[in-house]
């Protein structure tokens, strides 16, 4: 892509809808050791060449654009899963300097191992994907018996202060919606904050349809009616995200469900993402992508990458149409994009 004649903004991000872009999600490889139903085919995927993924100096010349220049104010790691990459600690200690909040999402295998050392490299947080806390239920999603590696991964994150953990449940009718107030339990108990969300298309095999969709709002109702909760303001909260939260009534913790389908956020969207080879997507759902390894590896300067940037998140769509007739489901799986 040609970049503009004029230099690129500095001050805060804004795209073509008057939303401030802060969040920037970069994925660092498209391998992943689930197979999950609702993310890959059984068989997985044909995984992109090593040559073909940003090294890490690119991934952190292409956050410190975002930082310097826009004012970025947090960058998530993610995959596929991220922890099949080798070094993520190498990429954390790079990430850190520039003193924004730096999570990571994972599926929990390796994080028993890597938990010391992605907290001491500078790591602030963790997202976790747990969608069962039954083991055929879990094998029968993830395709993977590992259970019991992401139930320690979690303990590990808590005990190296890898804090607040957050759990991420993909919920399905008929599949685990039964495991609501089970799940539930488990982070009041473990002091994790579990974030329903609604199953949304991301994978045909998954078999996505409206009606397998289980509302974020029948979600909260179940937990309340075993545990009473009340909402958390956007005040209280003092930060924008996609979960809209509560609070236990009896002070252990918080729950929170992300409403994708029934009730979109995309008019406060803050996020972008870069893919593991260097495409920049202004949606998760987005169907043009731009690219920002061609920059990079043709010696462009960082103006050129921020003028990049600038043109894709100008162009960023009021919303994707989940559940329209318009809707049309990404090229892509959800490992290929990053979460």
């Amino acid at each position: 892509m040609t970049a503009p004649l004029t230099g690129p903004s500095t001050g805060p991000l804004i795209d073509g809808q008057g939303r401030r872009v802060k969040d920037l999600r970069l994925s660092i490889t498209d391998r992943c050791n689930f197979r999950c139903v609702y993310c890959m085919p059984e068989d997985g995927l044909e995984w992109l060449p090593r040559a073909d993924l940003l090294t890490y100096e690119e991934l952190t010349r292409i956050a410190a654009v975002c930082v310097e220049r826009w004012s970025f104010e947090a960058i998530r790691i993610t995959g596929g899963e991220p922890l099949v990459r080798a070094h993520v600690p190498d990429l954390v200690a790079m990430l850190a300097p520039l003193g924004v909040d730096i999570a990571l999402t994972t599926n929990g295998v390796k994080l028993p191992d890597a938990a010391p050392a992605l907290a001491e490299a500078g790591l602030d947080r963790v997202n976790v994907s747990l969608d069962s806390l039954c083991e055929h239920t879990f094998e029968e999603l993830t395709r993977a018996s590992e259970l019991h590696r992401v139930l320690a991964g979690i303990d590990a994150a808590l005990e190296v202060g890898l804090t607040p953990v957050k759990v991420n449940t993909v919920v399905m009718r008929g599949v685990n919606d039964g495991e609501i107030v089970d799940l539930a339990a488990f982070g009041r108990d473990r002091g994790v904050e579990v974030r329903f969300i609604e199953f949304m298309p991301l994978d045909a095999e998954g078999g996505w349809s409206r009606d397998r969709v289980v509302p974020a709002k029948e979600i909260i109702e179940t937990v309340a009616a075993a545990f009473p909760v009340e909402p958390v303001t956007a005040v209280d909260d003092g930060h924008d995200e996609p979960a809209a939260r509560w609070r236990y009534l009896d002070g252990k913790g918080f729950v929170g469900a992300i409403p994708s389908v029934t009730e979109p956020f995309c008019g406060r969207c803050d996020r972008v993402r870069v893919t593991a080879e260097g495409k920049f997507r202004s949606c998760l759902f987005a169907l043009d992508e731009y690219d920002l390894r061609a920059v990079l590896r043709a010696g462009g300067t960082d103006d050129d990458l921020a003028a990049v940037i600038e043109t894709a998140v100008a162009a960023k769509w009021p919303g994707h149409k989940i559940g329209r007739i318009d809707f049309i489901r990404p090229s892509r799986s959800m490992s290929q994009i990053g979460g």
